[in-house]
């Protein structure tokens, strides 16, 4: 294969003119709304448990799946509660209640620290599913054991879900069909822009963890910054109106390998995280005096283990602090950009699910937590989450129009399709350093591409000069 250098470099290697001389490309202005104020906490208190965290989950998704129950089913069937139930009795019905599954190989603190059994602490696992795993359906009162037409593989502890069937001998619930809470379109619909604009994602950076990530994430810095390539390229990047750091950008694994737990601070290589975050705040100073910057912590970032992750604190960066273009948000995020609603996280979440679920393509995943109606499903029985009380901020009450998670594997994308005709673009971000891609998405028509820096020309490649 041969590639022409004149072809490629544009303008870049012909003669000066007076047209490409002194020729000024403004970046376009964009409207931005932060929606995330209900995941910023204000006041702490860890000493609540958990039953109302879970109690506000059933109570306010039960109302939104109560018009999806009458859509699918209709309202002929009735809707009880399990005391309702009456022994002997055949009759079709419908529960509603939240899901809980009861996993043999699901990691337990009592069963580690348990002094009658003497157990010692199994070393950690990528998946904890097993053939023996079972569904329990619990609602306000009480809890039945479900079989029949569901799979336990598919879902996970804490998903609010409806189930048309009956009671089946032995106190069970056979399964007949199963309906979620998946949110409808919004009660008003945005404006998308007319024109192209778009916004880049990034995720997984690993400053402090690879060493040959400063070039590539260098070159995109500059191309977002518009230092990069001829006049019609400057052109094009002039359409960028906002970057997005999708977590983990100084580190993507703990520090400390051989601690028992993985985020203790304890013996962290200060040093090296510490210039990260210098070299970081560099990177952002020139992208703040760009373009807006939007800045999410992720899991092995300086901020809090528990969901939801607070924000970056601006004395870190002081350099790009200096600059109100850059936008320290927490994790998950929910913001509002030239007409389009755009919620996602930094992978948390969607993670922990591929550890205690079969379900093994990350953007299946993240399409069951958008029809599931529900950000982070699995918190707080295996995911860390603060006890809130009284509402449950990561409920998805309306469908967005981008729906993204960071720090996945590979990138992935595709349009969901809701009842209604709504449609969502689904994103999985890529880790940075390992595959050293963003994705560019287009605000007017939700199609999205790749852009990867760094990659060296195959044996294959002659440049014909």
């Amino acid at each position: 294969m041969k590639l022409n250098v004149t072809e490629c470099a544009g303008r870049l290697l012909s003669k000066p003119s007076e047209q490409s001389a002194d020729v000024v490309v403004d970046r376009v202005d964009s409207q931005f709304q932060d929606h995330s104020n209900r995941f910023r906490l204000v006041n702490k208190d860890f000493s609540r448990q958990y039953f109302h965290f879970y109690a506000e989950r059933l109570s306010s998704m039960k109302e939104l799946l109560l018009p999806r129950i009458n859509q699918k089913w209709g309202t002929n069937i009735p809707v009880k509660t399990l005391a309702d139930l009456k022994e002997d009795s055949t009759d079709r019905c419908i529960i509603v209640g939240t899901l809980y599954k009861h996993q043999e190989l699901k990691p337990s603190i009592l069963k580690e620290i348990s002094e009658e059994n003497q157990l010692v602490p199994q070393p950690p696992r990528s998946e904890y599913t097993g053939d023996e795993d079972q569904l329990i359906l619990e609602d306000e009162l009480q809890r039945i054991k479900l079989i029949g037409e569901i799979n336990p593989h598919d879902v996970i502890t804490g998903v609010v879900c409806a189930v048309l069937g009956a009671e089946h001998e032995g106190g069970k619930f056979k399964v007949e069909e199963y309906c979620f809470p998946t949110p409808s379109g919004p009660s008003q619909p945005l404006i998308p822009p007319s024109e192209d604009r778009y916004i880049v994602l990034v995720s997984g950076l690993d400053l402090a963890g690879s060493a040959d990530v400063l070039f590539p994430f260098e070159l995109l810095v500059d191309w977002v910054s518009g230092w990069l390539g001829d006049i019609g390229e400057q052109k094009n990047q002039a359409l960028v109106s906002r970057i997005l750091f999708a977590g983990n950008s100084i580190r993507c694994k703990s520090a400390n390998r051989g601690a028992a737990l993985q985020h203790v601070s304890e013996g962290l290589d200060q040093s090296s995280t510490l210039d990260a975050v210098k070299t970081f705040d560099e990177f952002l100073q020139q992208l703040a005096s760009n373009i807006p910057v939007d800045l999410m912590p992720g899991e092995f970032d300086p901020s809090n283990c528990t969901l939801p992750q607070q924000p970056l604190h601006c004395c870190m960066f002081p350099k790009a602090a200096a600059y109100k273009t850059l936008h320290s948000s927490p994790n998950p995020y929910d913001f509002e950009v030239d007409g389009r609603r755009i919620i996602g996280t930094a992978g948390q979440p969607i993670d922990d699910i591929a550890s205690f679920t079969r379900i093994t393509d990350r953007l299946a995943i993240l399409q069951h937590t958008l029809e599931w109606g529900h950000i982070a499903p699995s918190a707080p029985d295996t995911l860390r989450c603060y006890p809130f009380a009284g509402k449950d901020p990561f409920i998805i009450k309306e469908l967005p129009d981008v729906y993204f998670v960071g720090n996945q594997p590979s990138y992935q994308s595709k349009i969901f399709s809701g009842d209604n005709g709504k449609e969502v673009r689904l994103i999985c971000i890529p880790k940075f350093y390992q595959t050293k891609t963003c994705v560019v998405l287009n605000l007017r028509n939700l199609d999205c591409h790749t852009m990867t820096f760094g990659e060296p020309l195959s044996e294959d490649m002659e440049v014909e000069k």
